[in-house]
């Protein structure tokens, strides 16, 4: 059974930074790709980060370009969104996903109804 445990989220001031974990079992990363999505009150669910099974390459939103970073650690079986910088439209429930037809085209809105397998979100506020 595959799951998915999203921790790290939590409040903090325009500027500043965390780390979101995602804990993952079930499946191996050489066979899903794996992402973060948000959404906000009001707002579809928007792919934020990607990291493809293949050769782990990493695709951004242009919202968090240059401020997130995503990454894998494969003996922890966890994958990692440093989020820097952070602004108040990054407020959101931050949601860890994988599906092995998920392609990383997410980050433009593209095949998000593809993913099937999703965490249950952590919360992030960011306050100006």
């Amino acid at each position: 059974e595959v799951q998915l445990v999203e921790s790290g989220g939590g409040m903090v001031q325009a500027g500043g930074s965390l780390t979101l974990s995602c804990q993952v079992s079930g499946f191996t990363f050489e066979s899903y790709a794996v992402a973060w999505f948000r959404q906000a009150p009001g707002k579809e669910r928007e792919g934020v980060s990607c990291i493809t099974s293949e050769d782990r390459s990493t695709s951004y939103a242009d919202s968090v370009k240059g401020r997130f970073i995503i990454s894998s650690d494969v003996a922890m079986n966890t994958v990692y969104l440093q989020m820097n910088n952070l602004k108040p439209e990054d407020t959101a429930v931050y949601y860890c996903a994988a599906d092995p037809y998920l392609i990383c085209t997410v980050v433009r809105g593209i095949g998000i109804e593809l993913v099937n397998h999703w965490g249950q979100g952590t919360q992030v506020t960011v306050s100006s």
